[in-house]
């Protein structure tokens, strides 16, 4: 699918656009539903395509966090998260509690702020990204604890502590290092053990 992509003109007013016109938008066939975007700040954000790196470090960790998972827990995999009437997520993967895997009225899958326990943006092409303004977002809206996991260096930057001013702890973990989370008491992987 071809899908034509244009750069934003900086210091132009541009419309914001809700999670309700997104609904409606893929509902007419103007979004196709298989785009790889997110709503950030009412801006359509395209989303970089997936690279094998991505997906093996993807499949590795969620197999992980499968295996992992207390009775109470779920995880949702590619689950668009509504964060806010004009902030919509995808996250690689997300855990949060059985009972509050919902969906809103438009269709999307609603946490509200602190209801995600742990997060996962595997980045490849989107580090920066990734790092900057979703770790922004995801600390504004109280998810306890949010991985970014570099796929390419295999490099692990843990954040908990979150405020509306960001992290209170980003910690940089190697490819060596154990990753756990208090989220998945029996969860503890290496990088440099994904194949």
């Amino acid at each position: 699918m071809n899908v034509a992509v244009t750069t934003a003109a900086e210091g132009f007013p541009r419309r914001a656009f809700t999670v309700d016109d997104i609904s409606r938008m893929i509902e007419a066939g103007v979004i196709h539903e298989d785009e790889r975007f997110e709503l950030i700040e009412g801006e359509i954000v395209m989303r970089a395509p997936k690279n094998v790196a991505h997906e093996r470090t993807k499949s590795a960790l969620v197999v992980a966090v499968i295996r992992a998972l207390p009775d109470h827990l779920t995880v949702g995999i590619e689950t668009t998260l509504r964060l806010t009437n004009t902030i919509m997520l995808e996250p690689d993967i997300a855990v949060f509690p059985k009972e509050l895997f919902r969906k809103s009225t438009t269709g999307f899958a609603q946490l509200d702020p602190g209801e995600a326990h742990l997060v996962i943006e595997v980045a490849a092409s989107s580090l920066a990204y990734d790092k900057g303004l979703k770790a922004r977002l995801y600390a504004r809206h109280r998810v306890r604890e949010f991985w970014v996991v570099d796929a390419n260096e295999r490099i692990t930057w843990v954040h908990t502590g979150p405020s509306d001013d960001g992290w209170s702890s980003i910690v940089e973990r190697g490819a060596q290092e154990a990753l756990t989370t208090p989220a998945l008491p029996g969860f503890s992987m290496r990088l440099d053990e994904i194949d």
